[in-house]
C-alpha cells in the first residue's frame, strides 16, 4: 500500500495492544471498553498492519473501524498478530509508518503458560492435528515457541517507537492486581479520568475446549439438527461424539520438553529482563514479575529512534 495514499476520515487509534496472543488481551480491550470516553475497535482484532488480506483493504477501511467514534474519545484496538514474528514481519514497520504516535501496550505471560494456551487454541481450530500432543507440537510448530520470546518480539517496536512509547505490562500482574494495573494502561494511553474494573468482564478460557471439524459442526451447530439429535439419538451417543473432540484436561509438557523450552526461552527472557531490570527465567518469571513496583524500561540495550 503506498503511503502517498490518503483518505478522508484520517482517524486512526491512539493506542493499540499489540499481544501477546493468550495474555488476556481480550479482557483488557473489554476493560477498555467501559471507560467513559474510551472507544474500542469492533472487531476487537482487525489486524491491518499484520494480515496481507487486510492489508490490502487500505488505509480507509482500517480508518473507517475508528470514524464513528465520537470525536474526543481515546480509541484503542487490540490485535494480537502484530507480535507474531516471524510469521508477521512487516509489521512492525507498517504500524510505525501509519500511525507513529501511537501508544502501545505489550502484555506478557509465564511463556510456558501461554505455550500451553496456544496449543489448547490451535488444537481446537484444526491448525494442529488432532493426534499431535503438546510435546511434540512445541518441535514441529515453531510458532509456538517463537510468539513466546517477548525480547525478539517487542524489540522492533522499541527501536522504531522507542521505549516510552510502550507499556509493559504482566498477565500475572493484571491477575494479581487487576484496578491498579488498569489505572496504569489508562495512564499510558493519556486516559485522565478515573478508572473502574469491572469484575463480570473478566474473560477465562475454559479448562474444557472443544475441537471444531465440519463433521462437528454440521452435528452440533445447525439448530435443525440440534432439534433433531436431541430427540432421536440417545445421550450416550452424543456423549461419545462430544468426548471425541474435546480436550478434558489442560495438557501438560514432560520433563524433557520443560527442559527443552528452558533452552529455547531463557536466553530471550534473559535479555527482556535486562530491558527490565529484572532477573528473568522460564522458571522465576512467575514470582518475579509480581513482586515489586510495576515494571519499567530501563531504556537502555538497544538503539532506537
Amino acid at each position: 500500500m503506498d503511503k502517498r495514499q490518503h483518505s478522508t476520515l484520517e482517524v486512526r487509534p491512539d493506542f493499540i495492544i499489540i499481544g501477546a496472543m493468550k495474555c488476556a488481551t481480550s479482557t483488557i480491550h473489554d476493560q477498555l471498553s467501559h471507560q467513559l470516553g474510551v472507544s474500542m475497535s469492533e472487531p476487537k482484532e482487525p489486524n491491518f498492519f499484520s494480515d496481507d488480506a487486510h492489508w490490502r483493504m487500505g488505509i480507509s477501511w482500517y480508518e473507517s473501524l475508528f470514524a464513528s467514534m465520537p470525536s474526543a474519545d481515546l480509541k484503542g484496538e487490540s490485535s494480537t498478530h502484530y507480535t507474531k514474528l516471524p510469521t508477521y514481519p512487516l509489521c512492525a514497520k507498517r504500524v510505525h509508518d501509519w500511525v507513529p504516535d501511537a501508544k502501545l501496550i505489550y502484555v506478557m505471560r509465564d511463556p510456558i503458560d501461554r505455550i500451553v494456551s496456544q496449543y489448547i487454541h490451535e488444537w481446537s481450530v484444526h491448525v494442529i492435528e488432532a493426534d499431535c500432543s503438546i510435546d511434540r507440537a512445541i518441535r514441529e510448530y515453531p510458532m509456538l515457541v517463537e510468539y513466546s520470546r517477548y525480547a525478539m518480539q517487542i524489540e522492533p517496536y522499541i527501536e522504531l517507537f522507542g521505549f516510552d512509547a510502550i507499556l509493559p505490562v504482566f498477565f500475572e500482574r493484571v491477575m494479581c492486581d487487576p484496578q491498579a494495573e488498569l489505572e496504569r494502561i489508562a495512564r499510558h494511553i493519556g486516559y485522565a479520568s478515573k478508572v473502574r474494573w469491572h469484575d463480570d468482564e473478566a474473560k477465562n478460557v475454559s479448562s474444557q475446549r472443544q475441537r471444531r471439524s465440519p463433521a462437528l459442526n454440521a452435528v452440533l451447530d445447525v439448530r435443525l439438527i440440534q432439534m433433531a439429535r436431541r430427540t432421536l439419538i440417545p445421550e450416550s451417543i452424543r456423549s461419545k461424539i462430544r468426548s471425541r473432540w474435546s480436550m478434558n484436561e489442560r495438557p501438560k509438557l514432560s520433563d524433557d520438553s520443560l527442559a527443552y523450552l528452558y533452552e529455547q526461552l531463557d536466553p530471550d527472557l534473559a535479555l527482556l529482563g535486562k530491558h527490565l531490570g529484572m532477573d528473568l527465567s522460564c522458571q522465576k518469571f512467575k514470582k518475579q514479575v509480581v513482586v515489586g513496583d510495576a515494571p519499567e524500561w530501563l531504556k537502555v540495550g538497544v538503539n532506537h529512534g
